[in-house]
């Protein structure tokens, strides 16, 4: 499992592996020779079957070379190439193909010279229907909420144009290499828990009309976001949880909207998440706190709750509607939000929290737009120190190491700023 959580592939980076070596693109242009045969020498894969390279940030190239090195990313052409490199070939590597255009030019503006012998691109196979580039866009640009589908803008830029160092460019990728990747996210032979939640949720004509508009993303028009209602659907009994929860409204709200900023709102949460979040307390009661969530409060609550109850529980607070949040955006906190900070290899929350701070379901990443930002900073600060370690693979805890005391506040107040819409 801890392998699904740090191969970060297409999208959404979750663990940074800027090399700490200064690659050198001359000393690059030898070690690439080998390369050429796949992704040219210019960085424009030969067929439409291997990607290009040219203009990619050089992070990403690293840290791709160092995951098929290491194993953690499988191909069977790639692990052996990656194997004979050092880390001071791979920043070499990388600052070669990071030097060109995305189109292959080289800095003088003229095409990278050898290219010309680079066997003659693949004709691409009939499609069974007609791709809409227009629906690839509509689908990039906004996802689709009622399919769990985040919008890939988020990560990879518009149109394609990455601004985190750790996210790919997709902008001048080859179609079908962009199509071969979301289907191997979707079948799990390619793993990254966020990539592996949204392209879960795509069809094959989904992914074949993303492939349509990176074809030519500047031939495309804009497209705005369908509107659709989505009905949610519950585990639990929820009017069974409603009554349960009267012992919950002193801290929780009634129906979920805490009023008092150092316990958290639960209206509108992920039921899965609620679900683990009071199985987890139970467990510490029932480990003696040698496992679980450790809560001293939550401790008494939890420990007369059947299963049952906690999934009526989950399912009540997760109908319920959180109220629009109040609080005044921060703009540092939104930069680490969106972006992390690639120099302290902290990730971006958004890759996990997604932009609007709603989260993703399937993967167990919780909503935290609007939340309280008391308590956000709280558990923050617990992930920080350890007094609270029940996220998967500690994933909240390796990054939360990093941040500072006013990293904290300022994310806190960024993520209590956004307003859930439910």
């Amino acid at each position: 499992m801890k392998k699904v959580l740090f191969s970060i592939v297409l999208g959404l980076g979750l663990v940074n592996s800027a090399s700490a070596f200064t690659g050198d693109a001359a000393a690059g242009k030898t070690k690439a020779a080998t390369c050429a045969a796949c992704h040219g020498t210019n960085g424009i894969g030969s067929t439409d079957m291997y990607p290009n390279l040219a203009g990619q940030h050089a992070d990403y190239i690293v840290k791709q070379l160092k995951a098929f090195k290491a194993g953690e990313r499988k191909d069977p052409v790639m692990a052996p190439m990656a194997m004979a490199l050092s880390d001071q070939d791979m920043a070499d590597v990388a600052a070669y193909f990071a030097s060109f255009t995305r189109d292959g030019q080289a800095a003088g503006g003229d095409a990278a010279s050898g290219d010309a012998s680079a066997p003659a691109a693949a004709a691409p196979a009939k499609p069974t229907f007609v791709a809409d580039a227009k629906v690839g866009k509509t689908i990039y640009e906004f996802g689709d909420k009622a399919r769990g589908i985040t919008a890939c803008v988020d990560c990879h830029g518009k149109d394609g144009d990455s601004s985190v160092l750790i996210n790919p460019n997709l902008s001048n990728q080859h179609a079908q290499y962009i199509e071969k990747q979301l289907k191997a996210f979707k079948d799990g032979s390619r793993v990254n828990a966020p990539m592996n939640q949204v392209a879960g949720n795509l069809s094959d004509e989904d992914i074949a009309h993303i492939g349509a508009y990176f074809v030519d993303t500047a031939a495309v028009g804009e497209v705005e976001a369908k509107s659709v209602v989505v009905s949610k659907s519950f585990v639990g009994d929820v009017a069974a949880g409603k009554a349960k929860a009267a012992t919950c409204a002193a801290c929780h709200g009634a129906d979920g909207n805490a009023a008092v900023a150092m316990y958290p709102s639960l209206a509108g949460q992920s039921e899965a998440y609620l679900l683990k979040q009071l199985r987890d307390f139970k467990k510490a009661v029932d480990t003696n706190n040698e496992e679980g969530r450790v809560d001293g409060v939550m401790a008494g609550m939890v420990a007369p709750l059947s299963d049952e109850d906690m999934k009526n529980l989950a399912a009540y607070f997760a109908s319920q509607t959180l109220y629009p949040s109040t609080a005044e955006e921060n703009a540092a906190g939104r930069k680490l939000f969106v972006s992390g900070d690639a120099k302290r290899g902290i990730t971006a929350c958004m890759a996990c929290h997604s932009v609007d701070g709603q989260g993703m379901d399937k993967a167990g990443f919780p909503v935290i737009a609007g939340q309280n930002a008391t308590y956000l900073q709280s558990q923050l600060e617990k992930f920080r120190s350890g007094a609270r370690a029940n996220d998967l693979n500690n994933m909240m805890g390796n990054i939360a190491v990093k941040l500072t005391d006013d990293d904290i506040k300022a994310l806190a107040q960024y993520m209590s700023s956004l307003n859930n819409k439910g």
